[in-house]
């Protein structure tokens, strides 16, 4: 049987038509000669030329409809037939389009027109590019039959299977047996089918057990599917590519309905390999199975296409007032043939599910399962009269459950896809309502991240069709506060419109839009202090942000601290900074910042003078605007995020988008940048007035300082008093307030401030008012617990946390090593005590407060450690400058009574509970190492020059040429190691312990609490330990000075070069298990 090509033309009545027809569909005429023209002789001398008039071909197109028609109707023509001719035998206007200018001609006979498309200069759509494969030498060996016309020939999957079908209606037995073992080869295996097999279609199950068993000799361990070397990038493409051209080829050659048992041999093949046990086998079966359903899926659409625009023919030709008979009884075969055909690829359509995807999505291998989902998902986006029904879709439910986090992500994805169409609402309500609570339980729950996001996206897209309930909007709201950011990120815009359809009922509660313009009255651009209509934005956002918080208004705003850690600077963002960011890049009129700023800083505390006033637009715009302290920390918050993203955006329009900057660019973010500062320095003194009460606002106010360039009241010539008094109202917050994130944000404030040169004068006093009010009132309260007269723990622990966070941004050394100064000795015991900060600290560390309250002197206990920490930093960082530029050091410092204290803190204090570690020895654990650390680091510098900046004698003896760079080196290392040898010390073994029996404390309540399964650690042998005993015998480390400079050397032959290679082993192991 030969296959007619549509897109060949057909031949033609005339015999010239080849000759005089072009190949845009006009006709070629012969030129006319000079003296056979008549125009040319009637003009006379000197006459002009007329040219001969237009005459319209038809269009062959035209022709070719009209006859069509005719022979359709076989009868006589209605009145729209008549109409519709005496419209194309009317005379073309050539005024609509202009005549085409003829070509010149020649005297030449052969002379022949160019040959131009017939689109006018219009460039077609290009059609989809056919699957080719290139000739690969990877398949060409040992590869016949289809599998190497395809893969191995590069012959188009279309060309092979049209090739294909013609072999089948020659020999049908043959080429199916040639395409079964096309599907073995695919799955990677080598043995074939014969003839007989496939005249034995009962047999197929039994013959596959044996092409199972030898599957199985061979070894076989991957498959082309699964290949990931060269050539096999479009295996799976090509292959589904040819089975999809067979399906639909056989529909246009009509084979596919008039020889049935074509697609019924290939099911039986295909499905039974889809059950086999062997996973190659049934992969790929399931591919080739999931593949004819597809394009049975396209062959379907097309056929439904087809019937309702046949219907619609008859139906129109029913409403003619001259019904043509045998137009309408054509038009009706036409019709039933259809449903005939779409009945059939129906039957053929459930068969493949119900043998194939039915089995097949429940699969062991995940890869399958994925596959199952997502043909699915193209078989409801193709045939939706067919798949789009609750019968089907519950499959993708079921799938929602899947153990497989792939699975899970391709089911949402395909979900997305059908819930985008605004069309189809309806088909999917009773889908959504019964698996809305596993939609809203993968977005808050789901172990993999990638599946929580795909979910959020798509619960915003259902609530986006109205499908959503309101508490089901609120539970994905409150993700907003998530710990991760890329949920918060996608959350976002979900959060953004439940801020705008509150806004809008907010309007719409105060009159719509005339009202809220009447209540606020024309806006002025730059005065910010003014109601204005986007005030019910922000307060929206508030109240959402809120909401979704869960948190109480009644009580005061508060954020968690932690008093206990030792780290001293900027702490991570809480969730409701993170929150805000993430809502800023979604919610509208956040960039005009400023009025933000202004809504916060009115004062809606004012009342009206009587009930008239009160129901005034004006007075309900008020009311509804009015702030809680709940929400004006979260607005701060927002403000805060808001003024980052602005000068953000500001940094990035430098630039375009190659990364290129210009001036006009550079200009532009200069001007942003200036105008923030500007608006910056006029809005934070006025919100540490009005927020400053509060330690968690006025901790949010505090990190907008650092935000502000400094350097505007130079450029605007502002005076210092401006500067001074921003600063006076920091160290006013400084010194008011307790709380440790307030104290955090003002030292980080002050350091800010000092980081510009030009108002270093300034800082530096209004730093040093603080140094000395800090130290005066720590003398004071040290000399009231001295004396036991109004002492307060509390008080003294505020303090020394304020110095604390003092030492970590300025240099300490000088203060904490100066005795306080008394006017009278008789004021030492009442009011005052002598001794210098540092030796007070040491000693409020080792202090016993028995009778105290247990978390007041902890957290005294953890302030001073957190201060003398900082206090021997900035001694080391003295000691490396001195080193490095060989200036004297007058004394060394001892850091001895500081560890000793800290011993005494990790061996007394004693853990309330014996499940959980006690965080007050732990930070002394960690503050005893840091020390050790410290001082250890100083053994590495070496000096500029050769000159000795110590004050003990280097004894070093060398054989080699003074003027070798090496011994150089070495002698000044000597020397170094000589000065600094009391500070440089081991950690002694009874320090080892305490420390181990902390730190494996702390490691098993980590344990305890992430779930997880502790490894033992090696022991060091006996010989090792016994070494170690006697090497540490009577050598306390830092703890305890040695008695001579030879002892020390004796005990310390680290310093020398000679440690023996038991102690070596002995440190190791011991670094090795802290």
């Amino acid at each position: 049987m030969e296959l007619s090509d549509p897109a060949t033309p057909q031949p033609s009545s005339s015999p010239n038509d080849a000759t005089d027809r072009r190949k845009s569909g006009r006709v070629k005429h012969k030129p006319v000669l000079f003296h056979e023209d008549p125009n040319a002789m009637s003009g006379g001398v000197g006459g002009k030329r007329k040219r001969p008039p237009v005459v319209d071909q038809p269009d062959p197109d035209d022709l070719e409809s009209e006859e069509s028609s005719s022979d359709e109707s076989d009868g006589d023509p209605d009145e729209e037939e008549l109409k519709e001719k005496r419209r194309k035998g009317r005379p073309k206007k050539t005024s609509a389009k202009p005549v085409a200018k003829k070509s010149k001609t020649t005297q030449s006979k052969t002379t022949t027109l160019p040959v131009r498309t017939a689109t006018n200069g219009v460039k077609k759509p290009s059609k989809p590019r056919q699957p080719r494969a290139r000739p690969n030498a990877a398949f060409a060996e040992d590869s016949t039959g289809l599998f190497a016309e395809i893969f191995s020939q590069g012959h188009t999957v279309d060309a092979v299977a049209a090739e294909w079908i013609t072999r089948y209606d020659q020999h049908n037995a043959n080429a199916m047996c040639e395409l079964v073992n096309f599907v073995l080869k695919c799955t990677g295996c080598d043995s074939k089918v014969d003839i007989h097999d496939i005249e034995d279609p009962d047999n197929a199950t039994s013959k596959l057990d044996d092409l199972k068993d030898e599957y199985k000799a061979q070894n076989i361990t991957d498959y082309p599917l699964l290949f990931k070397g060269k050539g096999f990038a479009n295996f799976r493409r090509i292959m589904t590519g040819f089975f999809h051209s067979l399906i639909t080829t056989a529909h246009a050659a009509g084979i596919l309905y008039t020889d049935l048992a074509l697609i019924e041999n290939i099911e039986i093949w295909v499905t039974s390999m889809s059950s086999s046990a062997i996973r190659p086998f049934r992969h790929t079966a399931t591919v080739i199975g999931l593949t004819m359903e597809s394009a049975l899926c396209t062959v379907f659409a097309e056929l439904a296409d087809s019937t309702a625009k046949t219907a619609r023919q008859k139906d129109g030709e029913l409403k003619k007032k001259v019904v043509n008979k045998q137009r309408v009884a054509s038009l009706q075969e036409k019709v039933n043939e259809s449903k005939r055909k779409s009945d059939l690829v129906d039957t053929m359509l459930e068969t493949i599910f119900s043998a194939v995807y039915a089995n097949r999505y429940r699969d062991v291998d995940p890869k399958i399962r994925v596959d199952c989902v997502t043909a699915l998902g193209t078989w409801i986006a193709t045939a939706p009269d067919k798949f789009f029904v609750s019968n089907y879709l519950r499959y993708l439910g079921w799938v929602l459950s899947d153990i497989s986090p792939l699975s899970r992500a391709e089911v949402i994805k395909q979900l997305s896809i059908l819930y985008k169409s605004k069309d189809d609402v309806g088909r999917v309500h009773a889908f959504t309502e019964k698996f809305r609570p596993r939609f809203i339980e993968m977005a808050n729950q789901d172990s993999e991240l990638n599946v929580r996001v795909a979910a959020v996206e798509m619960l915003d897209l259902i609530r986006e069709q109205g499908l959503l309930e309101p508490t089901d909007i609120d539970q994905i709201a409150r993700l907003i506060f998530d710990t991760t950011p890329r949920i918060r990120k996608a959350v976002a815009g979900f959060f953004a419109e439940n801020v705008r359809d509150l806004y809008e009922s907010t309007i719409e509660e105060l009159g719509g839009e005339e009202g809220v313009a009447e209540a606020v009255g024309e806006e002025e651009p730059d005065d910010f202090d003014e109601p204005r209509k986007s005030w019910l934005m922000f307060k929206s956002l508030a109240e959402t942000m809120k909401f979704a918080a869960g948190e109480d208004e009644d009580g005061e705003p508060t954020l968690p601290q932690n008093t206990e850690t030792l780290i001293i600077g900027s702490e991570a963002d809480s969730r409701y900074a993170l929150a805000a960011k993430a809502v800023c890049q979604s919610v509208s009129n956040l960039e005009e910042w400023e009025i933000l700023a202004g809504y916060l800083l009115y004062d809606s505390s004012s009342t009206v003078s009587n009930a008239q006033e009160a129901q005034s637009p004006e007075s309900l715009f008020k009311a509804r605007c009015r702030l809680g302290d709940y929400e004006e920390m979260l607005l701060l918050e927002v403000l805060n995020a808001a003024v980052k993203n602005r000068l953000l955006e500001a940094s990035e329009t430098e630039t375009d988008k190659k990364g290129k900057k210009s001036r006009a660019r550079v200009g532009e973010a200069q001007e942003i940048q200036e105008r923030v500062a500007l608006h910056l320095a006029q809005f934070v003194p006025r919100l540490l007035r009005k927020f400053g009460a509060n330690p968690t606002t006025a901790a949010i106010v505090l990190r907008l300082e650092h935000l502000l360039n400094l350097e505007i009241f130079e450029q605007l010539r502002q005076d210092s008093t401006t500067f001074a008094a921003l600063l006076d109202d920091i160290n006013k917050q400084f010194l008011t307030h307790v709380n440790q994130d307030v104290l955090t944000e003002a030292s980080n404030a002050i350091l800010h401030a000092r980081s510009f040169g030009n108002l270093e004068e300034v800082t530096e006093g209004k730093l040093q008012k603080l140094w000395n009010d800090t130290m005066n009132a720590l003398h004071t309260l040290v000399g009231r617990k001295e004396s036991g007269r109004g002492f307060s723990i509390s008080a003294l622990s505020n303090t020394v946390s304020r110095i604390a966070n003092l030492a970590s941004i300025s240099d300490c050394v000088s203060i904490f090593e100066t005795e306080a100064r008394s006017s009278s000795s008789s004021k030492k015991g009442a009011s005052g005590t002598s001794k210098s900060p540092a030796e007070i600290l040491t000693h409020l560390i080792s202090d016993d407060y028995a009778n105290e309250d247990k978390g007041s002197s902890n957290e005294l206990v953890t302030a001073s450690i957190k201060a003398l920490t900082f206090y021997n930093m900035w001694l080391v960082r003295s000691l490396r400058t001195s080193l490095e530029t060989n200036i004297p050091i007058s004394t060394l410092p001892d850091p001895t009574p500081f560890a000793s204290a800290l011993l005494s803190v990790m061996k007394t204090r004693s853990s309330p509970s014996t499940s959980r570690i006690d965080t007050l020895r732990l930070a002394a654990a960690g503050a005893y190492l840091d020390l050790h650390t410290l001082y250890a680091s100083l053994r590495h510098i070496t000096p500029k020059t050769a000159t000795k900046p110590s004050l003990s004698k280097p004894t070093t003896t060398t054989t080699t040429p003074p003027n070798n760079k090496t011994t150089k080196r070495t002698h000044q290392q000597q020397s170094t190691t000589d000065i600094l040898h009391p500070l440089i010390r081991t950690i002694p073994l009874h320090a080892q312990t305490t420390l181990l029996s902390i730190f494996t404390k702390a490691e098993k309540d980590f344990a305890k609490r992430s779930r997880r399964k502790l490894e033992p650690a090696p022991r060091p042998t006996t010989s090792s330990s016994s070494t170690h005993n006697n090497n540490n015998n009577n050598n306390e480390g830092v703890d305890s000075a040695p008695e001579s400079d030879s002892a020390s050397s004796d005990s310390n032959s680290d310093v020398d070069g000679g440690e023996d290679e038991a102690k070596k082993t002995q440190s190791l192991l011991a670094e090795k298990r802290l």
